[in-house]
């Protein structure tokens, strides 16, 4: 079972990794070759060769598995002519709807498409809807507004626009488009204000809603609670799972401090809760419950126990919204209780692989999930270095046990040197694959997490439980109590995290150093009288001393981030790395620094620029630079922003800041640098625009070149022409103002004749970029045009030739949202 489970797995994460999937037929030869093997195998005798075959089996079946649920999954996708449509539909509200600052967000289930014209079997099962504040609509025809009345369960008639599935594309980015596809999600969009939306039911009836209309009364009844406490979401999430209130720089604090698994319902969480209530089961079983009968001789208290324990992890996950994670944890536990029931717990490995084909049985994209990974690794180490060890003969029980230490303490002691060795074997253990995942390991992680796990697991997890299923005023001051220890400890971890040796940050390590560093680590973690056990931590030696890449000399690389509808440009030179603006701003705790470019640089080992260009004040090209500044040091910053604005005064308290002018020059490792526009004229006219105003830079290593415009309209393009004509020829082009109408004159195309232009901008975003007419202008001068809504982030390599790299189709995937433009 082993082979063919192990096999599974990698049948499913190759299948993963695919561009495209495979046809029917192609599926069903699939199967044929796998019956042709089955009769092959049953003619092999040797053990061997059976494991081989059984795990080749193994992979071709997790193929077509995982193949058939992507194909089911994609075949409800909206259809590209339905986009950007009002379209009248009747559904019910199938999740907790997650209050957001424009509004709330929610999945919703549809029943109706009342639109004529539009084929239901073509229509989404089930969409992801935001509903923006305010939104006026009718409830039993009476007028009032949404923003605090949408409960899970309730049926609705909404007028909506919808869209395929679609996010950002950068290397090493949140694949928002496969946790769509997991989720189940068809399509995203928004309720339209509209006459006709009104809620049609208060509730309709089934499992998954009442779970959801549980879990917002669990919700309701903490933050009434906790009014205004900034870490009630905290709590929320510890009860019910959801996250989504949780600001950015708690989970700076808890990613730096290494704590942030405590901070989800986990596999740590789920095992504690039914763990307790195993044991009061187990005790009040064995006591029949202070009865005359004789219960454990019906059924023995230990089997009681693990029942009681499964049926608690079922409920806790339950309030979890049966999210992804949950359910790993979930099945880990349902399939441990199998074992217990049947007395087959006897092989640890073939319970823990039977576990892990029923995860990936049920959700083939787990295997995409740090946390898959990260979940069983852990529970895999805690077998590795517990199980067939005989124990430490280090302590003498005997003489503990006097009359001064009583047996209590010495159960303790027992406890406690258990729970140091499996968290020395987590820590030490999960470093090489932490470092794969995230780039980075908490230094601090071991100290905090000393603190932290029997706080949370112990105290502030059972009581937040109680707090919100106990009437008040109990459960309201329990819930008080909670929220303040909650409160210490959070200082306690963000005063750690403020330690700039608390986390260790590395490029992504190559497989092959990944490999000797999981060696080494088997090698530590080996039982005593092992040689040199110590020697293991030379295999993290290339793990250790892996070190960014840079260009090569007199060349340079500059990437063009997918950051929606804005601009981030990274450039790159043999020893020197610049950013040329910092996208949008999402939300007011999410902006493209802190969600796509900062992930990237550290991904790749960037822990400082050497200079930041913020081309001019829109939000679009300004909204990361806050974010960065905080995050990285940065040698020099230079905008158009004026100088008494707040973004330019906090760039002099971190860097030096400088105003972008016409005629500004330098050089890095012979790549030329140089400032085309504003001139000085214009920062002492009242009238110019911040448009206008746009940094405008050209780069080039004497044989390619790339001019980077910023968001200047035609009047600055003519300007551009009459004093820099000689200047403005460039290989490569970003294209003013995202392909606006108001750029990309024909004699501006005709000044620069690039041979290459990048489109900055968001999928079907709200202006309508790039205008028809401008993307039709730069075909018609046969210019190569590239769109990041299109490409993803777009990679250009400059020495005597150019190479451009489209991240969805050098690292394309199945499930990506495909866009015919013409």
């Amino acid at each position: 079972m082993r082979s063919v489970v192990i096999g599974f797995t990698l049948g499913i994460l190759l299948l993963q990794q695919q561009q495209s999937l495979w046809n029917w037929p192609a599926l069903i030869s699939l199967g044929c070759l796998i019956a042709i093997l089955l009769l092959i195998k049953r003619k092999i005798r040797r053990t061997f060769f059976q494991d081989v075959l059984s795990c080749i089996l193994g992979g071709l079946l997790g193929w077509i598995w995982a193949s058939v649920i992507a194909i089911n999954g994609l075949s409800h996708h909206l259809v590209a002519e339905l986009e950007e449509q009002d379209i009248a539909v009747i559904g019910v509200i199938t999740s907790l709807p997650s209050r957001v600052e424009y509004g709330q967000r929610f999945e919703f289930s549809i029943e109706h498409v009342l639109t004529e014209k539009v084929d239901r079997r073509q229509f989404p099962r089930k969409v992801m809807l935001s509903l923006y504040a305010p939104r006026i609509i009718k409830q039993e025809s009476k007028p009032t507004a949404l923003l605090t009345t949408l409960q899970p369960g309730e049926r609705w008639r909404f007028t909506v626009r919808l869209r395929r599935p679609h996010g950002l594309a950068n290397p090493y980015g949140f694949d928002y488009e496969v946790w769509m596809l997991e989720q189940g999600v068809n399509a995203t969009g928004s309720v339209k204000s509209h006459e006709s939306n009104q809620r049609l039911s208060h509730f309709v009836f089934s499992f998954n809603n009442c779970i959801e209309w549980a879990r917002g009364k669990l919700r309701e009844r903490i933050l009434n609670a906790l009014p205004d406490q900034p870490y009630a979401p905290v709590i929320v999430a510890l009860v019910i799972g959801e996250q989504n209130a949780i600001t950015q720089n708690d989970w700076k604090v808890f990613s730096r401090t290494g704590v942030s698994h405590l901070i989800a319902i986990s596999g740590l969480h789920v095992t504690l809760v039914s763990g307790i209530f195993a044991s009061l089961m187990f005790y009040l079983w064995r006591k029949s419950f202070f009865t005359r009968y004789q219960l454990p001789l019906i059924l023995p208290a230990q089997k009681v126990a693990v029942l009681s324990g499964f049926f608690m992890a079922l409920v806790y996950v339950a309030l979890a919204g049966f999210g992804v994670p949950a359910q790993r944890t979930l099945i880990m536990a349902g399939v441990a209780t199998l074992a217990c029931l049947f007395n087959r717990i006897s092989s640890v490995t073939n319970v823990l692989c039977l576990a892990l084909g029923i995860v990936i049985l049920v959700d083939p994209w787990a295997v995409l999930a740090p946390g898959f990974w990260l979940s069983f690794g852990a529970v895999g180490l805690l077998f590795y270095v517990s199980l067939g060890r005989s124990e430490s003969k280090s302590v003498d029980y005997q003489n503990l046990a006097s009359p001064k230490i009583t047996s209590l303490k010495v159960k303790l002691y027992k406890h406690f040197q258990q729970a140091s060795v499996a968290q020395y074997a987590i820590t030490l253990g999960l470093v090489p694959l932490t470092m794969l995942l995230f780039n980075q390991v908490s230094l601090i992680s071991p100290i905090a997490n000393a603190i932290a796990i029997p706080v949370v697991s112990f105290l502030v997890t059972p009581c937040a439980l109680m707090g919100s299923l106990l009437p008040a005023p109990l459960g309201t001051g329990i819930l008080i109590v909670t929220n303040y220890v909650l409160h210490l400890l959070i200082i306690f971890l963000a005063w750690l995290s403020e330690f700039s040796w608390a986390i260790w940050q590395a490029p992504r390590p190559k497989i092959w150093m990944l490999c000797c560093a999981l060696l080494g680590t088997a090698w530590c973690l080996a039982p005593k009288g092992w040689p040199l056990r110590w020697a293991g931590l030379l295999a993290w030696l290339p793990l250790c001393l892996n070190s960014s890449v840079y260009s090569k000399p007199n060349e340079f690389k500059v990437t063009a981030f997918d950051v929606g509808q804005g601009t981030a440009v990274l450039i790159e030179t043999e020893r020197h790395r610049m950013l040329y603006d910092t996208g949008p701003v999402f939300s007011s705790q999410s902006d493209a620094g802190s969600s796509v470019i900062y992930p990237y640089l550290k991904m790749r080992g960037i822990q400082r620029l050497d200079g930041l260009m913020i081309s001019h004040s829109d939000i679009d090209h300004a909204g990361g630079a806050l974010t960065l500044m905080q995050q990285l040091p940065i040698k020099w910053i230079s905008s158009s922003l004026k100088l008494d604005s707040n973004l330019v005064q906090i760039a002099e308290q971190l860097s030096t800041h400088t105003t972008c002018l016409a005629g500004q020059a330098w050089e890095w490792d012979g790549i030329q640098f140089e400032v085309l526009h504003p001139y000085s004229s214009m920062y002492t006219d009242a009238k110019s625009k911040p448009n206008s105003m746009s940094c405008t830079l050209k780069i080039t290593n004497g044989r390619q070149s790339i001019l980077l415009a910023g968001d200047i309209e035609a009047k600055q393009e003519y300007e551009l022409i009459k004093s820099n004509l000689k200047k403005l020829a460039s290989t490569v082009l970003l294209v003013p103002h995202h392909g606006s109408g108001t750029s990309s004159t024909d004699e501006f195309l005709r000044s620069v004749n690039p041979k290459i232009a990048i489109f900055q901008l968001g999928y079907h975003n709200r202006y309508h970029h790039p205008k028809p007419i401008v993307w039709q202008r730069y075909s018609d001068f046969n210019i190569t045009r590239f769109r990041t809504d299109q490409a993803g982030a777009i990679t250009v390599n400059f020495g005597d030739e150019i190479s451009v790299e489209e991240h969805r189709v050098a690292h394309g995937r199945y499930w990506y949202t495909k866009m015919d433009v013409d």
